[in-house]
C-alpha cells in the first residue's frame, strides 16, 4: 500500500489539540505484506475475543464501541503520535489548522504517569494560567490523567467557550502537585507576531506553523523596515514554546533565509521519501539572524531551526528543543473516522535525525526570572578618567568619539520594552545581534 500526500503536519503531540494533516489512502505497492496464514490466525483470535465479550461482559456493549476500542488501544501502542480519530476529532482538524478552535491552548502528549504538556500556546487560557512546558497533568477535574487515552484526555479539555476546568499539575522542581483552574475559550492563534528590539534590529514571533504563516511573516518584515526607516541591522526569530504546524509552512519559512540548498528531507520504511530545497532569494539580504529556541519547540519549529543551523545562516540560542522528528499522516476512514499514524522521520541537511534526541543551540542560555530593580535604592555614581581634576585633554578638539549607531529609525514599543527587562534570553540575543553587526561593520 501507498499514501498520496495532500498535505502534511508536523505536531509535537500524539493527539494536537491544533491541527492534523490529511492523506489519500490508494492501495498498491511498497509495504511488505504479512503471512496470509498469521494474518488469519491473528483476526481469527481478535474475532474470539470480540464474541466473547459480546456474550459474557457484565453490561451490554456495541460493536461500535468495542472496535473503536480496539482500534484506540492498537494505535496508540505503536507511538505517542498515532492515534485513532473519532469523528468529532476528525472533523475539527481542519478548523485547527486554520488557528481557531475552542479548548484550553495547549500541546500535549502521552508520558508515564499523566500527560505532558509540550507547550502552551501564546495568548490562550492555558498559557495566561501559567502553563508551563513539561507540566505533567496528573488530574483532569477528578478524573485521574494517566487512566485517559490522548483522545479522551483532549475531549474533556475541550467544551463550551465560558465553563471551567481544574488541571492538577506536577511541575519539576517543585515539591507538591497544584491546581490550575482554566477557563475554556474559542482559541484564536495568532501565528505570526513582530516588534523593534531596538532601532534596526527585528522581532519576529511565529507561535504555531498554520496556513498563510509565511504570508504572514513577509508581511511582518515589510513592516518592521519601514518602521526602521527601511533599514534592519539583523533580526531574532523567536520560535519558543512553537509546537509546530504544517511541514509546507516549516518549508517555506525556512526558505524565506535561505537561497539554496536542501531544508528537510523524509524517510519512510517503504523507501519513500521527499526532500524540500530552498529557493533564491533571502528576505533579510544576508543579515545577521538569531534564532530562540527551547523544550517547547517541536516538529516543525525544528526543521527551521535544523535548517538555518546546518546552512550557518542562524546562530540558534536558548535550550535543547523538544525532539520530536517523525511525521504523521491521517487516513480518512468510510464512517467519517480517521487514523493518525507515523509514517515517516525526517532529517535536517546535514543527515541527523533529532527524533527523541532535540536540537542542541549553539549559545546555550537558560531562561531565568529576572526582578526587576528596586527603584527606591540609590544609584551609585561611576567615575572615569574626564572626572578626574586636572585630567588631560584627549585632542580631538570635539570630534565624536562614539561608533556611529546603525541608520535606523524607530524604536521597541512599551511593551516589548517591559519584555527585555524580563527575558534573559531575548537580552543575550540583542545583544549577540549588535555584536555581529558590529563586526560586519
Amino acid at each position: 500500500m501507498s499514501l498520496t500526500l495532500r498535505r502534511v503536519l508536523l505536531s509535537a503531540s500524539a493527539v494536537s489539540l491544533l491541527a492534523v494533516a490529511v492523506v489519500a489512502w490508494q492501495p498498491g505497492s511498497g509495504y511488505q505484506q504479512a503471512d496470509a496464514a498469521t494474518d488469519y490466525q491473528q483476526l481469527q483470535k481478535f474475532s474470539r475475543v470480540m464474541e466473547m465479550v459480546r456474550q459474557a461482559y457484565v453490561e451490554e456493549v456495541s460493536d461500535e464501541k468495542l472496535i473503536d476500542g480496539a482500534l484506540t488501544g492498537m494505535l496508540a501502542s505503536l507511538d505517542p503520535h498515532s492515534t485513532y480519530l473519532d469523528k468529532e476529532m476528525f472533523k475539527q482538524m481542519n478548523v485547527d489548522t486554520t488557528g481557531e478552535f475552542g479548548g484550553l491552548g495547549i500541546e500535549i502528549s502521552a508520558a508515564e504517569g499523566g500527560i505532558r504538556i509540550v507547550s502552551p500556546i501564546e495568548d490562550t487560557p492555558a498559557y495566561r494560567a501559567g502553563i508551563k512546558a513539561g507540566d505533567l497533568i496528573i488530574k483532569i477535574d477528578d478524573e485521574l490523567a494517566r487512566d485517559l487515552s490522548l483522545a479522551e484526555a483532549v475531549k474533556k479539555m475541550r467544551g463550551k467557550p465560558g465553563t471551567s476546568i481544574t488541571l492538577t499539575i506536577f511541575r519539576q522542581g517543585e515539591d507538591a502537585p497544584k491546581e490550575v483552574a482554566i477557563v475554556r475559550a474559542v482559541i484564536k492563534v495568532k501565528s505570526v507576531k513582530g516588534d523593534l528590539l531596538a532601532p534596526g534590529y527585528a522581532y519576529l514571533r511565529i507561535t504555531q506553523f498554520q496556513e498563510r504563516t509565511d504570508t504572514l511573516l513577509r508581511q511582518q518584515i515589510s513592516e518592521l523596515k519601514k518602521q526602521s526607516g527601511g533599514k534592519l541591522a539583523g533580526a531574532v526569530l523567536d520560535l519558543r514554546n512553537n509546537p509546530g504546524g504544517l511541514l509546507n509552512q516549516a518549508v517555506e519559512v525556512s526558505d524565506m533565509f535561505l537561497d539554496k540548498g536542501n531544508i528537510v528531507s523524509t524517510k519512510s520504511r517503504a523507501g519513500k521519501s521527499m526532500s524540500f530545497d530552498a529557493q533564491p532569494g533571502d528576505e533579510l539580504d544576508g543579515l545577521p539572524l538569531i534564532v530562540l529556541i527551547n523544550n517547547g519547540s517541536a516538529s516543525a519549529s525544528e526543521i527551521v531551526s535544523g535548517a538555518l543551523q546546518d546552512h550557518h545562516r542562524a546562530v540558534l540560542l536558548g535550550t535543547r528543543s523538544f525532539g520530536k522528528g517523525s511525521v504523521q499522516s491521517v487516513v480518512p476512514l468510510s464512517d467519517g473516522t480517521a487514523i493518525k499514524v507515523t509514517t515517516a522521520l525526517y532529517y535536517t541537511p546535514s543527515g541527523r535525525s533529532i527524533q527523541a534526541t532535540g536540537i542542541d543551540p549553539d549559545i546555550i542560555v537558560e531562561q531565568q526570572l529576572v526582578k526587576p530593580v528596586a527603584q527606591d535604592k540609590p544609584e551609585i555614581p561611576s567615575v572615569s578618567e574626564s572626572n578626574l581634576k586636572g585630567h588631560l585633554s584627549n585632542g580631538n578638539h570635539g570630534k565624536p568619539t562614539a561608533k556611529k549607531a546603525p541608520e535606523a529609525t524607530g524604536d521597541a514599543s512599551d511593551e516589548m520594552k517591559k519584555r527585555l527587562e524580563l527575558d534573559t534570553q531575548l537580552q543575550r540575543a540583542l545583544d549577540l545581534l549588535r555584536g555581529l553587526h558590529a563586526l560586519k561593520g
